[in-house]
């Protein structure tokens, strides 16, 4: 099966608002430019008092019944909104589970190593899988593999103040355990 390597469309950030006389009920309850209410109209009559003033009526809730709508400039109400998304998009962050594969034969400078990039990992508030893969005859050293693990977990708990997610578990050749950050 070929993986699809195209670019797929970002969505858009904001909905579509209504404005003017795209907004299709008969009564509407119109607020002017500071958010004070105006009272239930008509849409052409809401039309004419935005069109006045030298702006456009937007539907703001069109759930409500009437439909609540906002006497605004249209593109400055967009800007907001969509500067809005933006940064309500910047500091959202979804905890992705990183990868540190280590092995029985594994030196003491690799481990480091290995220690340094699950710092940096827990660091930016991802979770990190220690995964330690046997190979051949090292299936009979289940309890040596515990070890390095559990060492491993303890050496990051000095560096970072961490929790077991998940405790050492055997899947077929790999033992895993999954590190937090507190």
């Amino acid at each position: 099966m070929r993986i699809s390597r195209k670019k797929r469309p970002e969505k858009p950030l904001i909905v579509n608002f209504r404005k003017n006389f795209e907004i299709d009920v008969p009564l509407v309850m119109v607020l002017d430019e500071t958010g004070k209410p105006l009272g239930t109209m008509t849409v052409q009559k809401a039309v004419d008092t935005a069109h006045e003033r030298g702006m456009d009526l937007v539907e703001i809730n069109p759930k409500s019944e009437p439909p609540v709508t906002k006497i605004v400039s249209f593109s400055e109400f967009k800007y907001q909104k969509e500067k809005a998304a933006r940064k309500q998009k910047a500091h959202s962050h979804t905890s992705e589970i990183k990868g540190i594969r280590l092995s029985i034969r594994i030196g003491e400078h690799d481990l480091a190593t290995k220690k340094g990039q699950a710092e940096k990992f827990l660091d930016r508030g991802d979770k990190v899988k220690v995964e330690l893969i046997l190979r051949g005859r090292e299936n009979g050293k289940q309890d040596l593999a515990n070890d390095i693990i559990r060492d491993f977990v303890k050496q990051m708990g000095e560096i970072v103040p961490i929790r077991l997610e998940q405790d050492i578990q055997r899947q077929g050749h790999k033992m895993t355990a999954i590190i937090a950050k507190k």
